[in-house]
């Protein structure tokens, strides 16, 4: 089975903030999988076909780095403005009971969304991601500094062009214990490198991170009453400690710990993780508690 296969048909949807592709597989009750920086849905080719028989499952291609088409360069891509626009996504979808799976910087964005507006939030699963401090993790800060200098953004894609440059601890080597096909490690790197639109829009997501976004968001999770679940894994960059305070911030969480794992849960783990998930997702549905501030 292809990657494309995997993931389902390729859309489109048009939002207040540009076009995004996002791809869908199966039917029943939404699952929505939310990717981090400079890396797309393929992240998650893993796992919606265990889920796809008994959930719908979308994965959007947000502008973080690894998408096709390029945000207009007036669109706020700081990291709230990108939460607001996963929101706008399942405004325009219409999609009810969603449980919410995010990663990495993806994971982040998702509790940025669920203190915005979490209206159409149902569950919420974490994956190891950032949370708190933790934005970028300290590895990666000197990657993401350089991509603020001129010509930095160039510089750091046109090094992706060799493949074994991508095992290096500051690009993916650290994030999963394997390496991804080809096929989606091409796709994840290739769009930064070739395309000047999604080179501006990836510089300008990069550029616009800071900490206190982040802690802005953690201040607010209380507020989030429904189910969260952390799939998490013992990680150099997302450790046990952090996924035990996020968990700690909200009102209903576990943690479900994900042995022989790193970062890329979904790429290590992807039996264990769908059946967290599709576990999680078949609980009943709770009432709206949630308030947003």
């Amino acid at each position: 089975m292809s990657v494309s296969e995997a993931l389902g048909e390729r859309r489109e949807v048009s939002l207040p903030q540009g076009t995004i592709r996002y791809r869908e597989r199966g039917t029943g009750e939404p699952i929505v999988f939310i990717h981090g920086a400079l890396v797309n849905a393929d992240l998650w080719r893993k796992v919606v076909p265990l889920l796809a028989p008994d959930f719908r499952c979308i994965a959007p291609d947000l502008p973080l780095g690894s998408h096709e088409l390029p945000m207009p360069d007036t669109t706020d891509l700081s990291p709230p403005a990108i939460a607001t626009m996963i929101g706008d996504f399942l405004d325009a979808l219409d999609l009810q009971n969603v449980t919410l799976v995010g990663n990495d910087t993806g994971g982040g964005l998702c509790q940025m969304l669920v203190t915005q507006r979490p209206d159409r939030v149902a569950r919420l699963v974490l994956t190891n991601c950032d949370g708190f401090e933790v934005f970028p993790p300290k590895l990666f800060e000197l990657v993401f500094a350089t991509a603020k200098l001129p010509g930095g953004m160039f510089m750091l894609a046109q090094t992706m062009r060799f493949r074994p440059m991508r095992r290096l601890p500051i690009a993916y080597g650290w994030l999963s214990n394997g390496h991804p096909e080809r096929e989606v490690s091409d796709g994840w790197v290739d769009p930064v490198r070739t395309n000047k639109g999604v080179r501006r829009n990836t510089a300008k997501f990069l550029r616009s991170i800071d900490k206190e976004q982040m802690l802005s968001a953690a201040r607010k999770l209380g507020d989030f009453k429904r189910p969260v679940l952390l799939a998490w894994a013992d990680d150099r960059f997302f450790t046990m400690e952090l996924g035990r305070r996020i968990a700690a911030a909200f009102p209903d969480a576990r943690i479900e710990v994900v042995p022989d794992s790193r970062t890329f849960v979904a790429e290590d783990q992807p039996e264990r993780l769908a059946e967290l998930v599709g576990a999680f997702a078949r609980e009943p549905a709770r009432e709206a508690t949630a308030t947003a501030s």
